[in-house]
Formats: C-alpha cells, sequence, structure tokens
C-alpha cells in the first residue's frame, strides 16, 4: 500500500504496468465503523491457460500474459472505473497499451479534489497467462473500497479487475475475499480477437463484460456458443494481516510465479471445428455421352480441441453433364 505522495515511486517501479468489475452485495454507501486502518495482502492468479480458452491461444508475439496489476484504496464517491460507463483516458491507455501516467494522474487528481483516494498499490506482470502476482495494500475506515486493473495481452482494450470493493462489514474488516474474475471491453477498440489491429471506437462505447455470447460474433476470441458462461479467466484473493505492511521496496520486488507452480484444477473448454464456406462447383470431369463429375471444397478455419465437434467433410461431388457436347 503506497501513500498518494510516493505514487509517483510506484509508477517508475511499475513503469510496464500494462480488469472484471465485481464486488461484494454491500451498498456503496455501507457506512465502516471498524478500526481506522486495515492492511491486506493480494493474490492475483491468471488461469488463461490453452485447455480452458482453446479459441486463437495467443502462443507468440507476443504469449498469453497478464500486465501488472494498478490498484487504489478509496472511498464510496470514486470509480476508477464502471461497467456500463464510459472509460476515462486513463483506463482507455491503460487497457489498450498497458500505458499507466494518465491514469496514475486520475487517481491523484480525484485524491486532491475531493480527497476520495487513500493510497494505491501496484504488483507485477506475469509473463504468461497462468501464474501468480503478489502485493499489499492498506485501506482506512473512510476509504474501504478497492478497485484494480490487469490488462489482457495481448488484447484490443481487455482487462479484468474489480470496481469499487468493500473490505469492510460494518464494524469489522473482512478477513478474506475470493473474487473469480471474466473478462471485460474498455469500449474503446473495436478489435473482435486477441492480435486485432488498433481500430478506434468512435463514438466511444461503454465499459462491457465479455461473455461466451457477447459480441455474438464467431471471430470474437471469447465465441464459445456451447457454453452457458465462461469459465474464470483469473482470481484475486484479499487476506487481512496482522502488524505492518512491509515496505515499499519490499513491494515492488515482490516475485511472481508461473503457471506451472500453481497447482488447481483446470477446466477443458471443448471448442468445435469452424470451417469456411463452400467453394464454387468446378468443371464437370467426364465424356461426352455419360455423366460427369464436379466438386467443390472447403477448409478448416478452425481445429477442434478438448473433444468438441469434430471437423465435417471438407469435398463434396456431384453428377453432372460435361458442356460443349454436340
Amino acid at each position: 500500500m503506497i501513500p498518494l505522495y510516493k505514487s509517483y515511486q510506484v509508477f517508475l517501479t511499475a513503469l510496464s504496468i500494462v480488469g472484471y468489475s465485481s464486488c461484494l452485495p454491500l451498498s456503496e454507501d455501507a457506512i465502516c465503523t471498524a478500526e481506522e486502518i486495515a492492511k491486506y495482502s493480494i493474490i492475483f492468479t491468471g488461469k488463461w491457460s490453452q485447455a480452458s480458452f482453446p479459441k486463437q491461444y495467443p502462443l507468440y508475439r507476443p504469449p498469453a500474459q497478464w500486465s501488472s496489476l494498478l490498484g487504489v484504496s478509496h472511498s464510496s464517491d470514486y470509480h476508477m472505473w464502471k461497467r456500463n460507463n464510459h472509460a476515462s483516458n486513463g483506463v482507455r491507455d491503460f487497457a489498450e497499451k498497458g500505458e499507466a501516467w494518465s491514469l496514475m494522474k486520475e487517481i491523484e487528481a480525484a485524491g486532491e479534489k475531493i480527497q476520495s483516494v487513500h493510497g494505491i498499490f501496484s504488483a507485477p506482470s506475469i509473463s504468461s497467462g497462468t501464474g501468480q502476482t503478489t502485493t499489499e495494500l492498506e485501506a482506512h475506515s473512510r476509504h474501504p473500497f478497492v478497485s484494480f486493473m490487469v490488462r489482457i495481452v495481448p488484447s484490443p482494450d481487455w482487462f479484468v479487475g474489480a470496481d469499487t470493493l468493500n473490505l469492510c462489514n460494518g464494524k469489522e474488516w473482512r478477513q478474506t475475499v475470493s473474487l473469480d474474475l471474466h473478462p471485460y471491453d474498455a469500449g474503446t477498440d473495436s478489435g473482435f480477437t486477441f492480435s486485432s489491429p488498433n481500430y478506434a471506437t468512435i463514438p466511444q462505447d461503454t465499459v462491457t463484460e465479455i461473455t461466451s455470447s457477447l459480441p455474438n460474433h464467431p471471430a470474437n476470441s471469447f465465441f464459445y456458443p456451447r457454453l452457458k458462461s465462461l469459465p474464470p479467466i483469473a482470481k484475486v484473493t484479499f487476506t487481512k494481516l496482522k502488524g505492518k505492511i512491509t515496505s515499499f521496496l519490499d513491494i515492488a520486488s515482490n516475485v511472481t510465479t508461473t503457471g506451472n507452480e500453481i497447482e488447481e484444477n483446470v477446466s477443458e473448454t471443448p471448442l468445435d471445428c469452424e470451417v469456411s464456406v463452400w467453394s464454387s462447383w468446378g468443371l464437370c470431369k467426364g465424356s461426352c455421352g455419360s455423366a460427369g463429375v464436379k466438386s467443390r471444397t472447403r477448409y478448416i478455419r478452425l481445429k477442434p480441441a478438448n473433444n468438441g465437434t469434430a471437423c465435417p467433410s471438407l469435398s463434396e461431388d456431384r453428377e453432372c453433364q460435361p458442356e460443349n457436347c454436340v
């Protein structure tokens, strides 16, 4: 947990910082009467595996990975980002390019103007789709909410995170809070796939959750029409600590773990084969006076995975009469 006056140090340490909205079923206006200061550890776990998300899974240039985590503890009148609202310029830069400077300035401005921000925290990036990164934060009874973002890399403007998560339960701080995280679209880029080129959404759309059927387009990298809902792509756990928070240098040097060190059962998502439309019928092959044969073909656009529906036939023949016969 870093006080605002040290936020630039956090930025310099986590310059590569490159988000999911969920909050506990508590009113944002709930009054926290617990002890003034609470300290928490945060464990962010990436669960973006090829088994869980086989469609167009990024293997290189760049491979699937997570940006650094950027978060803030605050009061109920501040929102880092909010579902169904337009993303700020800082959130746009963070979600699209992993640039944190504008978002840091927005957080600091909110803290100076309406005193709604208590402090900023960050955690190192994860170099693969699965792995863990950790940090710590400090919450205040007048600022018991936390929000954070982690960019999905590569992606047009997709992220996971939490919006206004309340760590206080009235008279006491919550001991442990765990959230399953799902992908969100910042509404600033129109790309459908992980590797889509940068096409700005004009006019800008609102922040929306990406589901197995939304956007409802087969080109969407998260389009799994057989699933009622996507499996969690990440998870975050907040655990209340006793004693003093670790120093700034300790936080900045937190160690991440790779996917091989995470022992969790991974659900396999079935991916059905996708084929192209049929080509036009070819020329009729045969001799005059007898029936000939013409053919058409199609190709595999997406190979099946995890016991998904197998590919159908890729060629088809039909009887025909040769042309130009007298």
